[in-house]
């Protein structure tokens, strides 16, 4: 006698949820935030979906949209022993649609790039995770807290990304726990970083910087000699590959950013680590 398989109900996750999906992304190594929860909501409640079988969560994707132009997948996980019966492509399609007609874009594990290409994704450049114990100097000076008037490192953020984001970063410049800080020159922000907890080790991201000192002067505030600590670089930026080695640290996996179409311009130069690899 056969037995029908058992559906999957797919829905949109709370912040309650966030737990499991952190879970999940911890046990692939990810190394996940230890607060990121709120502040990923914060930038879009409705972007978050789960798979669920007769109530158990097994399927997880996040579609984040900022504005009407951009959003950003990630968070694409299925429960291990219950992978290859297609929860993961019918949780896929769901999240996409939320983004409608915006470009798309993702960090894609190696192993997923094929199946990203296949769903319009198109690569842009390799992300590489950099991780250990910091060799830090002295910080430089300028380096002051990010404070309350947020409004400086916000235009900052502005131009280094494919789209503004004043919800997310409100909260993960203020999350308690994250350490935001600014190099300030002649009274103008040239760079900012944020370092947090994670599940593993310290993250920092992003970093964001006008030249190398810069990017130099803010990591070895945020991530102090003997520290341990990671941060996702890209690789089409050899000042930060050089930046982040000279520290001490060695790189382990890679994702490619990926885009369905066309996004702004943005200053890919000053981009020393990107914030997340959930949500870009």
């Amino acid at each position: 006698m056969s037995h029908s398989p058992k559906r999957l109900d797919i829905a949109r996750a709370a912040l309650a949820d966030w737990p499991v999906i952190r879970g999940w992304a911890a046990a692939e190594g990810w190394n996940p935030g230890l607060a990121d929860g709120p502040s990923f909501f914060a930038q879009d409640p409705d972007g978050f979906f789960l798979g669920r079988i007769d109530g158990e969560p097994v399927s997880a994707v996040s579609v984040v949209n900022y504005g009407d132009a951009y959003a950003f997948l990630g968070c694409y996980l299925v429960r291990p022993d219950l992978r290859g019966l297609g929860h993961g492509i019918a949780t896929w399609r769901a999240g996409l649609a939320h983004a409608g007609a915006r470009t798309v874009g993702l960090d894609g594990v190696v192993a997923q790039q094929d199946n990203y290409r296949k769903s319009g994704f198109r690569f842009a450049y390799r992300t590489i995770r950099y991780e250990g114990t910091a060799h830090g100097r002295a910080p430089a000076t300028g380096i002051v807290p990010v404070g309350t008037d947020l409004a400086p490192v916000l235009a900052y953020d502005s131009a280094c990304c494919p789209a503004d984001r004043p919800r997310f970063l409100e909260s993960w410049l203020t999350t308690k726990g994250h350490t935001a800080l600014a190099r300030v020159v002649d009274g103008r922000v040239t760079g900012y970083g944020v370092r947090r907890p994670g599940h593993d080790l310290p993250r920092i991201g992003p970093l964001f910087a006008d030249t190398a000192d810069d990017a130099r002067a803010l990591f070895d505030a945020l991530a102090p000699a003997g520290e341990p600590v990671g941060i996702d670089v890209p690789a089409t930026n050899p000042d930060a590959v050089a930046l982040v080695t000279s520290r001490g640290l060695t790189p382990g996996f890679e994702t490619a950013r990926m885009y369905t179409g066309a996004v702004r311009p943005f200053a890919q130069g000053r981009v020393f680590g990107i914030t997340t690899l959930e949500l870009g």
